[in-house]
């Protein structure tokens, strides 16, 4: 996975590039993208500083203010401003040596999927309740390793874990990838499941001998997180949204 750090970076570097070919002076950029955007001039320099993406409706509204393409400001995909085709991606030869193939910066992204990061959490504990949800910024995936996992970039999500129950597989705050399209139950698979009396959840499903699932949290404390009975009737009280195939978080 890619650093966001590096992400917001190297977007950085693509919304300067597009305000100077656009004739925009970076001084007193601030205020004029926060007019086009509707959005703080405090909001904008998070963005120029490198502190924060745009979601993508923003994205969008930048890139058509811009006269860019809105996958190269996103991503780097593509043309960049005015149109200029990529670099070439062989080094010009010094005198006496060979030319040395360098990858382009688009044949460098062009590896990675860019999946969705929302503000949305799911409870390892009692339940969240995701009244509002916001596309915050992405996260990039390496393509190879999606496939490996056969996994739809299309189909995938990244959210928040809160709460200790699936604690120490999955700790609060960590970042969860979720594929929406695998919403059958798997012995020993970790699912984010909704209902209207727990709200967002994770927790681990488990076939019993009796043939009963259960939801498990991995906390040893059954105490605090005892188990509890999969409902998955015609009220549809525990609903699978999607597997977690990946958490990501601080060590």
């Amino acid at each position: 996975m890619v650093q966001i750090e590096e992400l917001r970076t190297a977007f950085v570097g693509r919304l300067k590039q597009a305000l100077d070919a656009k004739g925009i002076p970076q001084w007193g950029a601030g205020a004029r993208l926060a007019k086009i955007t509707s959005v703080t001039p405090k909001a904008v320099s998070k963005w120029l500083n490198g502190e924060s993406i745009p979601g993508a409706a923003k994205m969008l509204t930048l890139a058509n203010a811009l006269d860019v393409k809105v996958e190269w400001l996103q991503h780097g995909s593509g043309q960049g401003p005015g149109g200029d085709a990529p670099p070439d991606p062989e080094q010009a030869p010094h005198a006496g040596s060979r030319a040395i193939p360098k990858q382009t910066e688009k044949d460098d992204w062009d590896d990675y999927a860019f999946v969705d990061k929302y503000t949305a959490k799911a409870a390892a504990g009692t339940g969240y309740d995701n009244a509002h949800v916001v596309l915050r910024n992405t996260l990039a995936f390496k393509r190879d390793w999606l496939r490996a996992k056969r996994a739809n970039p299309k189909n995938l999500k990244v959210i928040y874990a809160d709460g200790e129950s699936m604690w120490p597989t999955i700790s609060n705050h960590d970042v969860l990838l979720v594929d929406s399209s695998k919403v059958d139950p798997v012995d020993g698979g970790i699912f984010v499941l909704e209902s209207t009396t727990d709200g967002t959840i994770v927790k681990r499903l488990v076939l019993t001998t009796s043939g009963e699932w259960i939801l498990r949290s991995d906390n040893a404390d059954k105490g605090e997180y005892p188990d509890r009975s999969f409902l998955h009737s015609e009220s549809n009280e525990h609903r699978i949204l999607g597997r977690v195939i990946w958490r990501g978080g601080d060590l």
